[in-house]
């Protein structure tokens, strides 16, 4: 989907209102408060409605079609050709073909009224991932969006009193939580083989300042929050994987945070390198620093640093470093030092760690999720969701910690603007952190 005229505020006001006369999926009956039924009933198949079908949704798309228990009866987009290209790879996959929503940008509201699922997906633009999911929940369906869920403080208490009010998940789908060494440092963390954890240390380090432009040298919709913001505007790869190693709203919960951004010169110096000194995208304004430095206490006393790296030339790093009272592994550098096991003061490769401590679901799936994207993270994440609603059980990442790993942007934002000053995390669970299990070391069961 593209760019909406909408503006933030709008768009919320616009949002809210859905939740009045409309008729919830299935029922045929308007009411303006949702039925309250369990979040947790099981559905199988999960009926499908997916909303943006552009690159990432069409990635999502076909990992879906290859999974067992599921059927994707309906496909928004603002571009009719890709809600098109949609309904033919459902086609030729041997799948009914999905009813096609390509009216407006607002077409995911009739689509969410209308057709009777389960589970609508959010594959958008981020702007439009709150409204898509808050009209799904409201019209008794679950919602799970694509990262990250929001800028916004007041969208991310949003989907989280949605959600509760309606008795609907929201889940969030980050794919490097599904990563190999994520999942495998979990492990190693639950196994206790680098003690009690204190510390960890991720960035989103990823040069991606191709991806801004159009070939004309036009900002493209991933570009144009960085002529306004200023903070880290991508916090979930990073945050996701160091908040489930430390079980946050399973036991801890973040407590604040302190942000500094660098000067910004990345995106200028691209834009006259491939479009010359007078193109209007190198004599822009970028607001962005090239280097956004995150630090967040937990209330139980843990530390992360966050880093947030897009804008300069680079190898890619997502460092995964988990630090403990036995150890550290440093997960991208190949490094792992444990005291007794590990020669002291020298590191040791992880590859004697590797099979010892690999997760049930890359042991299981392994073979199959490396034929997808994002070195097969995008094919576990997706088999979790599926196994999840089709068994009726909650998904790993839940609206909390879509609010919560979201949030961290338009905080980072207020830190940077007031000098690096401390700001507080809402606590979105409102106590239930406190007394919420740790995720399970899951396995990966028969579909």
């Amino acid at each position: 989907m593209n760019q909406t005229p909408f503006t933030r505020r709008q768009l919320l006001k616009a949002t809210a209102a859905l939740g009045t006369g409309m008729a919830f999926g299935g029922l045929g009956v308007a009411s303006k408060t949702p039925a309250k039924i369990s979040p947790y009933s099981p559905a199988d198949p999960v009926r499908i409605g997916l909303v943006g079908v552009g690159g990432r949704g069409t990635d999502l798309l076909r990992i879906l079609l290859n999974l067992k228990g599921n059927v994707v009866c309906a496909v928004c987009d603002i571009l009719p050709e890709r809600a098109e290209n949609a309904q033919t790879i459902v086609r030729e996959a041997g799948h009914p073909r999905p009813t096609r929503y390509t009216r407006d940008e607002r077409d995911f509201q009739r689509l969410c009224e209308t057709e009777e699922l389960d589970l609508v997906i959010a594959a958008t633009p981020v702007d439009w991932h709150v409204p898509v999911c808050v009209c799904a929940m409201k019209n008794n369906k679950h919602a799970a969006t694509e990262v990250h869920a929001t800028y916004e403080l007041e969208e991310c208490w949003q989907l989280v009193e949605t959600a509760e009010q309606t008795h609907r998940q929201c889940a969030l789908l980050e794919n490097y939580c599904y990563g190999y060494d994520v999942l495998m440092i979990l492990k190693m963390v639950r196994g206790g083989l680098l003690g009690e954890l204190i510390h960890a240390e991720t960035g989103y380090q990823h040069d991606v300042r191709g991806v801004r432009f159009g070939s004309d040298g036009s900002l493209l919709w991933r570009a144009q929050d960085m002529l306004t913001r200023n903070g880290n505007l991508y916090p979930t790869h990073a945050v996701g994987p160091a908040a489930q190693w430390m079980n946050i709203h399973r036991g801890d919960r973040f407590d604040y945070l302190v942000s500094m951004s660098s000067k910004s010169r990345g995106m200028h110096v691209y834009a006259e390198e491939h479009f010359g000194k007078d193109h209007p995208s190198a004599k822009q304004a970028y607001q962005q620093g090239d280097i956004s430095t995150t630090l967040i206490r937990t209330v139980n006393g843990l530390t992360i640093t966050l880093y947030y790296d897009a804008q300069l030339p680079r190898p890619f790093d997502m460092i995964y470093r988990a630090q403990g009272t036995k150890g550290l592994i440093l997960g991208t550098a190949d490094r792992i030092h444990i005291e007794g096991r590990t020669r002291p003061e020298e590191w040791e490769s992880t590859a004697g760690y590797r099979e010892e401590y690999a997760h049930p679901l890359w042991k299981t799936l392994g073979l199959v999720a490396g034929q997808y994207g994002h070195g097969g993270a995008d094919y576990i994440m997706m088999y979790r969701l599926i196994e999840a609603f089709r068994k009726g059980q909650p998904f790993d990442l839940d609206v909390y910690d879509a609010a919560a790993w979201s949030v961290i942007s338009p905080l980072s934002e207020q830190s940077v603007a007031e000098r690096s000053k401390p700001v507080d995390i809402p606590d979105f669970t409102r106590g239930k952190w406190k007394t919420n299990p740790p995720l399970e070391i899951l396995e990966a069961q028969s579909s």
